[in-house]
């Protein structure tokens, strides 16, 4: 089974190709215009052993919201079209990632359900050259498309470290839940 797609979505706003292997090594290739956006990107592939490339142009100009959010958008259908009938996957999957003074928490379920719960609390407008109100919309736009629930907490003193730590838990969770383990589908409806 290949756990692989590539996707493309055209707006009037944004330009992006993705393409994902949820069995991979945690290769990545990211371009989406915010740096620090990339820098979270990165980590996530690294983190969850996804091979990961991004090529994204947005109206960055006018701000990052647009890109971020199809991104998260692309990802999303990405990875609920390499996770396909989720045949044998453990489905669920959590951790906890320190990063020097910060904490994050993540729990992920891969049900078919979309629903989106963040708790971040980010002291600073921007984080590098991402403005750190997006950081919960591309998991909103991610757990969204991807159709799956996504729950995290985060604590500490600096937001760099505070994002960082956020996408590697979200990362490490999700490596987590695609593993697969059996040969059923882990639900009591018998699909997911």
């Amino acid at each position: 089974m290949t756990r692989t797609a590539k996707v493309s979505r055209k707006t009037s706003e944004t330009d992006i190709e993705i393409e994902l292997n949820i069995d991979g090594t945690g290769e990545y290739d990211i371009d989406t215009g915010v740096n620090f956006f990339n820098h979270m990107l990165e980590s996530f592939s690294k983190h969850s052993f996804m091979d990961l490339k991004v090529k994204a142009i947005g109206d960055i100009e006018i701000d990052d919201h647009h890109t971020v959010e199809d991104v998260g958008i692309l990802l999303g259908e990405a990875f609920r079209e390499a996770i396909g009938d989720k045949k044998g996957i453990r489905r669920m999957g959590h951790a906890i990632v320190p990063m020097d003074d910060s904490v994050a928490t993540v729990a992920i379920d891969i049900s078919g359900r979309s629903y989106c719960n963040m708790d971040l609390d980010f002291k600073h407008d921007k984080i590098g050259d991402l403005s750190s109100d997006v950081v919960v919309h591309f998991f909103e736009s991610f757990a969204s498309s991807g159709k799956i629930n996504i729950y995290g907490t985060c604590e500490g003193a600096n937001d760099h470290h505070k994002a960082e730590a956020l996408f590697k838990a979200f990362a490490k969770s999700l490596y987590d839940g695609c593993k697969i383990e059996h040969d059923e589908i882990l639900s009591t409806k018998g699909v997911l």
